[in-house]
């Protein structure tokens, strides 16, 4: 791998190449596509501009968009110069925002048109679609050479436990991560991958900077459509996806247009966030025969690059998350035996910390050690699998219950397409749980069942006290379900006399 110091300058190796590095889908009807050379010089013209306007070395940038090839050429840009880029997720409230603004000292916002009554009237703001080309000033520029504790960028995390907290990456790390993942995936020239998923958010990222380090091209929408998706992927030909169960599930749906075409070129499938059930997977693979499946792990804090292929090549197993990386450190604590438990970690890919936030840092982040609150399991031979995130786990008279547990055991069904389990509260057991389901078109399923099912393939109390059938299940901006929305839904219900 060449030896790249700042992240900015991660396709260094490329930048001289005419070859295709962006197809932007932003707007659907005029795509529009940059080469290595393009983007490298539009990179440069970024950088220029910020330092012209006299921002200090460390300021922070806003990014407030949708995808967009503009997003990118900012992102890497500010890295560049030597400034840290914090993208925002469009998708929290408006005060949130201001909240993210205010406690990275943001001054300089880049924005969408439709995104820029999000940003705060403190704050400047570059418009992408008014005032972004004059606002570049194109010319040569010589990324700066960053210290070894230097931040690349400062993604906020979803702020599932409290506020959002600034996650401060290190460009030496993330270097390392990008090329990791690269080389593990085997991305080349010859690649061309569709992210869909949202850019303020690890898993499109990871996917985007793995492109870049191996030359390949990148088919970028501004968000996910399940249609939109799939004319990209006919139309491009790409051969790597990458994605959460949820939208290959969305994507399945649409199977009639899925199968419209020869897929035969789709050589890997990346699937997170979440596990993928034993169905998805068959389905997955019937309809694309030449793809490798693999589900991977990672989160913001300790980077995508822990687990991957056998160092020796030997298969990997259903439902493994990998084989520990070169470099990482792993302890599982507080499980049944040393083999599951909440998972710690020390990794070249680490945190140097959260912003602003000494607390929570020291908290998680102990001698080296960040404890990621997900619990795993490793086999006898030493491959990893991801069990459930422990603050989804609830009790319930007793006995402990992983929601991800029951929705595997419900997603075996073919009668179910989908399904979450939730608690919700009760009085005797403190917690029971509750189950919406999405069934395949047809079905006819009822709620007795399901449950019956569920006794059958799995402990007793395990088996969802209610269950509702929808259409669709709710999904945060990243594409994951959202939960929050449906424990609350729940308790609604349980709370509405039947």
């Amino acid at each position: 791998m060449i030896d790249i110091k700042n992240l900015g300058d991660l396709f260094a190796v490329h930048r001289q190449s005419d070859r295709t590095v962006i197809i932007d889908l932003h707007d659907g009807d005029h795509p529009h596509e940059v080469s290595y050379r393009e983007f490298d010089a539009s990179c440069n013209a970024v950088a220029r501009a910020l330092v012209k306007r006299g921002l200090k070395s460390g300021d922070r940038v806003g990014l407030i968009s949708s995808n967009r090839l503009e997003f990118l050429e900012v992102f890497f840009g500010a890295m560049r110069a030597g400034f840290v880029p914090v993208p925002i997720n469009i998708e929290v409230p408006k005060s949130t925002i201001e909240w993210i603004i205010t406690d990275s000292y943001i001054s300089l916002v880049f924005c969408g048109q439709r995104f820029e009554p999000l940003s705060p009237d403190f704050c400047e703001k570059i418009i992408f679609e008014t005032d972004y080309e004059a606002f570049k000033d194109p010319g040569s520029f010589t990324a700066i050479v960053p210290q070894s504790d230097d931040i690349a960028f400062q993604p906020y995390t979803s702020g599932s436990t409290g506020r959002p907290k600034g996650v401060l990456l290190l460009h030496k790390a993330h270097v390392w991560v990008s090329q990791t993942i690269a080389r593990d995936r085997r991305i080349s020239p010859a690649d061309r991958m569709i992210v869909s998923a949202p850019l303020y958010h690890k898993n499109a990222m990871n996917a985007v900077k793995s492109v870049f380090v191996g030359g390949a091209s990148l088919v970028l929408l501004p968000r996910f459509n399940a249609r939109q998706y799939l004319n990209a992927l006919h139309r491009y030909k790409a051969t790597t996806l990458s994605g959460v169960p949820t939208i290959y599930a969305m994507l399945l749906r649409e199977r009639e247009l899925l199968i419209s075409d020869d897929v035969s070129q789709v050589r890997l499938l990346t699937v997170g966030g979440a596990p993928a059930s034993d169905p998805l997977i068959d389905d997955l693979a019937e309809i694309f025969p030449s793809a490798e499946i693999v589900q991977i792990f990672g989160i913001t804090e300790t980077s995508a690059a822990l687990f991957g292929p056998h160092p020796e090549g030997k298969p990997r197993p259903r439902h493994s998350i990998g084989w520990p990386i070169a470099g990482n450190e792993f302890s599982l604590i507080d499980g049944v035996d040393d083999h599951e438990g909440v998972l710690f970690v020390r990794s070249p890919g680490m945190m140097l910390g959260y912003y602003n936030n000494a607390e929570e840092t020291n908290r998680r982040l102990k001698d080296g050690w960040f404890e990621t609150g997900d619990i795993l399991r490793r086999d006898a031979e030493g491959w990893y699998y991801f069990i459930d995130r422990a603050d989804d786990m609830f009790a319930s008279g007793g006995n402990n219950i992983f929601p991800g547990q029951v929705e595997t055991v419900l997603e075996r069904h073919p009668g179910i397409h989908q399904a979450v389990v939730v608690p919700v509260p009760d009085e005797l057991k403190h917690r029971l749980p509750y189950a919406f389901v999405v069934q395949v078109n047809g079905a006819g399923l009822t709620e007795e069942e399901v449950k019956n099912y569920v006794l059958k393939n799995a402990a007793p109390y395990m088996h969802p006290r209610k269950v509702f059938f929808v259409s669709d299940l709710p999904l945060t901006g990243a594409g994951k379900i959202d939960r929050k929305a449906l424990i609350k839904r729940a308790a609604d219900l349980a709370a509405t006399p039947s």
